[in-house]
């Protein structure tokens, strides 16, 4: 099967670039070559996909069983697309996001056919666009769309509301013994999924024509109070977490760069119900448990010195968000 990533080298999406060579793909990646070494294997193309006419000249007469774009944010990402790929794709996955979902919820339980809207984050209003254009050209000229709607993925980062990224920053204070910011009390229910088990339940949909026209999210079923996420990274490090807790509205009006992330997202507990994906890619299961795959995170910053880095810009953001919503919160 012969697949094209646009992007291909992001933090999902090189698990899956592995995954899929690993079983046998031709996999094409098409980026600027910029970020990452490309996995052996694979095929580059290099080009930069905001630019049309570089990147229809450099698929020249190539078509593919399938097109994955993991980087489309803006519904003239889907246009472009929809432009370049008519007539050479038999599926064309666009990368959503679980944050598309209904904010705020009406039931913990998500599934597929959750109503989508999120008032708080442009990101996610973004990606509904996207999601209604490509249905738009699935209905009106039969474009062989499939949408996928990631929740909170990770593997070589630590998968937190705030301080967290590929920096080390979030290890280096709890190992100094520094507070570290968990929004609300900390007993509201998340979902964290491995991006190596994400892999396996997404190449199951690749080349798979009954999944036209049809959306699907790719979630562990380990569910975790954020409390329990922060003491599993904590564990693992030998350390007890010094926590401290602001409500989420006081957070995004002291740091509003992470309203959207926050109130659209994280403040929310959300549970995933995988009975499609598991319909569709029968034996598919998540088997890497959080407490494992922190452990896989931690092993990777271990083996490179370089990795460990703090970032103090980070840390300073994050000081002053303790500062300033202690007083806030004191003063209501």
């Amino acid at each position: 099967m012969k697949v094209l990533f646009i992007g291909g080298t992001g933090l999902i999406s090189s698990a899956v670039s592995r995954e899929a060579i690993d079983r046998g793909l031709d996999l094409y990646l098409l980026n600027r070559g910029l970020r990452a070494e490309p996995p052996p294997g694979s095929h580059c193309l290099t080009a930069d996909i905001s630019q049309t006419a570089e990147v229809r000249a450099i698929l020249e007469g190539f078509k593919f069983d399938a097109v994955v774009n993991w980087i489309a944010y803006t519904p003239n990402d889907i246009e472009r697309d929809l432009s370049l790929f008519r007539g050479r794709v038999k599926q064309y996955i666009f990368i959503s996001s679980a944050s598309t979902y209904q904010k705020p919820p009406t039931s913990y339980l998500v599934t597929e056919a959750t109503p989508l809207g999120n008032p708080f984050w442009e990101y996610a209003q973004n990606k509904i666009a996207c999601e209604e254009r490509l249905w738009r050209a699935y209905r009106d000229e039969g474009f062989p769309g499939t949408i996928v709607r990631p929740s909170h993925t990770y593997q070589f980062n630590f998968p937190v509301a705030i301080g967290g990224g590929q920096s080390y920053t979030l290890a280096d204070r709890m190992l100094k013994g520094l507070p570290v910011i968990v929004h609300g009390d900390g007993t509201s229910l998340w979902v964290l999924t491995h991006a190596e088990d994400f892999a396996r339940g997404f190449l199951g949909l690749l080349g798979n024509t009954e999944t036209v026209g049809q959306a699907f999210q790719i979630t562990s079923d380990e569910v975790l109070s954020w409390r329990q996420i922060y003491e599993t990274i904590a564990d693992a490090l030998g350390v007890e977490a010094r926590m401290v807790h602001f409500p989420s509205h006081i957070i995004a009006q002291v740091a509003p760069r992470l309203a959207g992330t926050l109130l659209g997202d994280k403040m929310w507990s959300v549970v995933f119900d995988n009975s499609k994906i598991k319909k569709y890619v029968p034996g598919f299961q998540a088997v890497i448990s959080f407490r494992e795959g922190i452990q896989r995170t931690l092993d990777w910053f271990q083996a490179d010195s370089s990795r460990r880095r703090a970032d103090e810009a980070l840390n300073q953001e994050m000081d002053q968000i303790i500062e300033s919503s202690h007083k806030l919160t004191s003063s209501n």
